[in-house]
């Protein structure tokens, strides 16, 4: 069976046409990911029991001829952050290795309600802290466009199988940049949805006011069918958004003749690949050729959006990562340690369970919050988030979508910048103040550099995900 760029929509008609079953269809893909992902590295945990038993029961409601949903029977991945009960959960860190999941997260249980197939869980970051995917404790993703490359991070698995076709469709997790970067590194379509809009109960907390999962598809129909799918009011989740915005804008009409268009002068500063600028301007270019109009627009506060989200991403980190002790979860592997007391098990165990970048933004994140220096860092930073959020506010009140590059360059070479944290950290320079805001972004393949995919990122006002999907279809039809 093909399976080259089969899509929700294509592989729901196969399933209701009778042209395979979802059995044969769990079956190839499974056997794709034993034959690919040898060379790409996309997946930590394969559940192929799980995955055809799931597939078995979409084929005996077909076969009694009931109604399948849009999602039955169709083969995803879960990033590796994310509950799937009875299965291992690592969060991409030694500390949790041999972690079984005792509950589905919400998103999983919205998944299964859907009769999805769930193939396995992929590769990331540990603790989703990274921008390539070569802080796993397992094992270094690649780019499937080129295996030389990164497949960006930290939901670098979930693009990467993606983009490999070795799953339908994934969920990622978004703290600053996490699912659009990969996504416009691999050439996929990546949504970042509205702090609130999807439940985080069950996601492994990394930064719990800027942490949101999201959809990661090949084209914009199917990451709408995926995130109608997984969003809503959860009443395990104290930050979940009222039900009320549940199902607003869902049938959005609009014309592209309507829209206005905001370009920010700041992302397009020295230090962005003249390439990149050059296929994302054509793209605004497209747009504007089909009718949109568009304006420059100012965000001033830019410059400071990169080092605010370096004190409460860690800050926030260094307070959830508190629970990994080796007691709790994890256990620490050198038995022949001397242990004289609780804290040098602590410290052992956090030494032997984390790796250098969670440790770095530990202990960053820490100072940041200890006495005497918690309102020079954490609460002025809190400050500039506010001012963040009101350019986009000023801005949104002229305009319908903002549109900017997602990153400066396309997908680097591995190893390139894994030394250099501060280069590594300005990968996400154009996608972190949209987490400090709350804001809805997707992430729209738009050209290649060098053969290497570029994204073109949409944002939008906060729960108006339907527009921006709107309009990265019209892009996706026009192309």
């Amino acid at each position: 069976m093909k399976l080259d760029n089969l899509t929700i929509s294509k592989t729901h008609q196969g399933l209701i046409k009778k042209e395979f079953s979802a059995l044969e269809l769990c079956k190839a893909y499974l056997e794709k990911i034993k034959e690919k992902d040898k060379e790409i590295f996309a997946f930590l945990t394969v559940i192929e029991d799980l995955a055809l038993s799931q597939a078995k029961k979409v084929d005996d409601m077909i076969s009694t001829g009931r109604k399948i949903p849009l999602l039955g029977g169709v083969p995803c991945a879960i990033k590796d952050v994310i509950l799937v009960e009875d299965v291992k959960c690592t969060a991409g860190s030694r500390i949790l290795e041999n972690y079984i999941a005792p509950y589905d997260a919400t998103v999983i249980k919205n998944l299964k309600e859907e009769n999805c197939v769930i193939l396995g869980k992929t590769n990331q970051d540990e603790f989703a802290m990274g921008s390539s995917t070569e802080n796993s404790a397992f094992k270094i993703t690649k780019n499937p466009n080129d295996l030389k490359r990164v497949p960006g991070g930290s939901s670098g698995g979930s693009a990467a199988a993606v983009a490999a076709d070795e799953c339908v469709y994934a969920l990622g997790s978004d703290t600053g940049g996490s699912i659009r970067q990969p996504a416009s590194f691999c050439g996929i379509v990546g949504l970042k949805p509205t702090y609130g809009t999807v439940s985080r109960f069950g996601l492994i907390a990394f930064a719990s006011s800027l942490d949101q999962i999201g959809p990661m598809t090949k084209t914009v129909e199917d990451a709408k069918i995926v995130f109608e799918a997984i969003k809503g009011w959860d009443e395990m989740d104290s930050t979940s958004v009222n039900s009320k915005f549940k199902n607003q804008n869902s049938k959005l009409q609009f014309k592209i003749q309507n829209l206005v268009v905001g370009v920010p002068r700041e992302y397009f500063i020295k230090g962005i690949d003249p390439e990149v600028e050059k296929v994302i301007k054509q793209a605004i270019k497209k747009y504007e050729e089909m009718g949109a109009k568009v304006e420059e627009i100012s965000l001033p506060h830019t410059e400071y959006a990169l080092p605010c989200y370096y004190i409460i991403a860690p800050s926030e980190a260094s307070a959830n990562l508190a629970r990994y002790d080796a007691i709790k979860y994890g256990e620490i592997k050198n038995k022949k340690l001397k242990i004289k007391n609780l804290f040098d098990y602590y410290l052992i165990a956090r030494e032997e369970g984390f790796g250098t970048e969670v440790r770095r933004r530990i202990m960053l994140g820490t100072y940041a919050l200890s006495a005497g220096y918690y309102e020079a860092y954490y609460l002025r930073a809190q400050k500039v988030r506010t001012l963040v959020k009101e350019d986009f506010d000023k801005a949104f009140k002229n305009v319908d979508a903002i549109f900017t590059p997602v990153s400066p360059t396309p997908a680097f070479k591995l190893g390139e910048k894994i030394d250099d944290p501060l280069t590594m950290y300005l990968s996400d320079i154009f996608t972190i103040s949209v987490n400090l805001a709350g804001l809805p972004a997707l992430s729209l393949p738009c050209g290649k550099v060098d053969n290497l995919p570029v994204g073109l990122q949409i944002i939008g006002k906060p729960f108006e995900e339907s527009k921006i999907l709107e309009i990265g279809k019209i892009f996706e039809k026009n192309l």
